[in-house]
């Protein structure tokens, strides 16, 4: 299990600093202001929305977990930003689950969450107080939407949660709300997911009475093995999720050799549809691009295991 190779930025108290000085460095933008009475330096160049976002989050948890009470532990998708896991759509509001809500000093903005949290299933990420990896996905999966619960999910396996223990939770909150989705989300969380767009398109094919596609499904070409992001060796149809680093850096060297990687599996009797980022906002739009290019008859699903929402 890892809780990711990140590092959290140093937390910069008012209290240490002339209130003039504050004022003036945050004016400039030398500081950035993360909640009330502490800020961060200046994000480096060329960190992105999401990534400033993050930082910001993760500074803040480390000025609020000096109010948290001895039974309080950073929870939900807060838990999982500290345990590096993507996520999609989450806000920026912080999660602190607790057997009391006096756990939390008032005026904090969290979303507060009355529950027993056993000494196995908390734990210190960075040094601060968060619910296990398990405990995480299960809390995440039982209260967040079907895409955020899967891309959780499919990131929580790769980081080495055991999907028995998630399972066992789920057993001990049985008649909960929340426990029956979250039972299928872990049904349909998959290793082989490698990034949240890949875990979105997975979703939309399921969500559309699609069988499960095989993920990273290796491929024999002349050109030598390759792994397609996901696919159907019945339909000879595979899938790959398109995202941005996939053709940074030497960006006409990386075309060319994705080009030929994909005449290779042509050539070797495949279909490959590519997706990309503005795909997923259209899910109808996918999934008959997807029909289209089956081929045999699309065995009938009377439910799917998961629904957009």
């Amino acid at each position: 299990m890892t809780s990711g190779s990140y590092a959290v930025p140093t937390v910069l108290f008012s209290r240490d600093h002339l209130p003039s000085d504050v004022a003036a460095r945050r004016r400039t933008g030398e500081w950035v202001r993360i909640r009330r009475g502490a800020s961060i330096a200046a994000h480096p160049a060329g960190t992105d929305a999401h990534e400033r976002r993050d930082r910001e989050l993760r500074a803040a948890l480390v000025a609020l977990s000096a109010t948290l009470g001895p039974h309080a532990c950073f929870s939900h998708t807060t838990a999982a930003l500290l345990w590096d896991l993507p996520t999609w759509g989450t806000s920026s509001r912080i999660h602190v689950t607790s057997r009391s809500r006096s756990s939390v000093r008032r005026g904090a903005p969290v979303a507060r969450h009355v529950a027993l949290v056993p000494d196995d299933e908390r734990t210190e990420i960075r040094g601060l107080p968060a619910t296990t990896l398990a405990r995480t996905v299960a809390d995440c999966a039982m209260t967040s939407s079907p895409a955020e619960g899967l891309v959780i999910a499919d990131a929580a396996l790769r980081s080495g949660a055991d999907p028995a223990e998630v399972a066992a939770l789920l057993t001990r909150r049985s008649g909960r709300r929340g426990v029956r989705l979250a039972r299928e989300i872990l049904a349909c969380a998959d290793v082989g997911a490698e990034s949240p767009g890949e875990s979105l398109t997975r979703l939309i094919l399921l969500a559309a009475g699609f069988p499960r596609p095989t993920t990273q499904l290796e491929v024999r070409t002349h050109l030598g093995t390759f792994r397609a992001d996901m696919g159907w060796e019945e339909w000879r149809l595979l899938i790959e999720y398109d995202g941005r680093s996939k053709y940074a850096g030497a960006e006409l060297e990386t075309f060319m050799r994705e080009k030929r990687r994909a005449d290779a599996l042509v050539e070797a009797g495949w279909r490959l549809l590519r997706v990309t980022k503005e795909d997923l906002r259209d899910p109808d739009v996918l999934v008959t691009r997807v029909r289209r290019m089956v081929r045999g008859p699309i065995p009938h699903t009377s439910r799917p295991a998961l629904r957009l929402p």
